[in-house]
């Protein structure tokens, strides 16, 4: 067996465990029912794993695909990422009751001091109380994420179609990108501080960490392949294949292997059982 057959029979293995794993998950909750509003974040979520772990095999099946061909996988992954982090936010406003668009702020929440730190002091007050505008300003650091990426990933694709794509708009956008997703990031850290206490029965520090290590993984791992390539560790010993299509294998190979991880973290984070309690306890009633 060549190396090519070893890679593409280990790569499916990893598909088809993730997606076995997410499945499953996907099964317990569909079939314990008990809280559609949590439970649909609930499944976005989860079917982050095995999205990546999809496009990342799709990437490995046509090794040779052009860079729009790549640029898409990788939009793919990254706008189903914001929409991720957009449903953590609403899965967490759901534990606490919070309803931004039917204007419901439990009395006990309501007053809380969110303290802010610098850069948002430049515009935002050091202290402000919690009501329904902070609440609703807090979503709307999330959402625009989710509406940016996927703008910003439609000018990447049709610029690069047509060839015009020099260095100076690849940096724009990622900087563009980063303070977008920094601001949605910050506003999830800033409503976990205020409410640790009343969420802490809910994991949301484990679902948090399945959500970023997916994405902390895919970016780091991505960085140290670019430097591996730069100094000459890793290099084409063929002619007809690139350097820059191995470093794509390489990282379409790992989101491969680390999404059987995530999957199976998953199971234990995002966990049916507190909705099968409450479905065998209405069926005893």
């Amino acid at each position: 067996m060549n190396p090519g057959q070893l890679i593409f029979l280990e790569s499916t293995f990893c598909v088809v465990l993730t997606l076995i794993f997410s499945v499953q998950l996907f099964l317990q909750h569909f079939s314990n029912w008990t809280k559609p509003k949590e439970q649909k974040a609930i499944i976005i979520i989860i079917l982050m794993a095995p999205l990546y772990a999809i496009s990342s095999y799709v990437g490995l099946l046509n090794l040779l695909g052009s860079t729009t061909f790549f640029t898409v996988l990788e939009s793919i992954k990254e706008c189903y990422e914001a929409l991720v982090i957009a449903k953590f936010l609403s899965l967490l406003y759901s534990y606490l009751n919070i309803s931004i668009s039917k204007n419901i702020v439990p009395d006990e929440i309501k007053g809380r001091e969110i303290h802010h730190s610098f850069p948002m002091t430049l515009f935002q007050p050091h202290t402000a109380h919690l009501n329904h505008y902070t609440l609703k300003l807090l979503k709307n650091w999330t959402w625009q994420f989710v509406v940016l990426r996927p703008l910003c990933s439609i000018l990447m694709i049709t610029l690069q179609y047509f060839g015009v794509y020099p260095s100076w708009v690849s940096w724009t956008f990622t900087i563009i990108l980063n303070v977008s997703v920094s601001l949605a990031l910050y506003s999830l850290v800033i409503f976990y501080h205020v409410f640790a206490k009343e969420l802490d029965p809910h994991k949301p520090l484990s679902k948090f960490l399945c959500i970023k290590g997916i994405v902390f993984f895919c970016f780091w791992q991505g960085i140290v392949l670019e430097i591996l390539v730069a100094v000459g560790i890793i290099k084409s010993r063929f002619s007809w294949l690139d350097v820059e299509h191995i470093e794509e294998g390489y990282q379409n190979l790992l989101v491969c292997l680390e999404m059987v991880f995530f999957s199976a973290c998953q199971k234990y984070a995002y966990s049916a059982t507190p909705y099968r309690a409450d479905n065998e306890s209405k069926k005893k009633k």
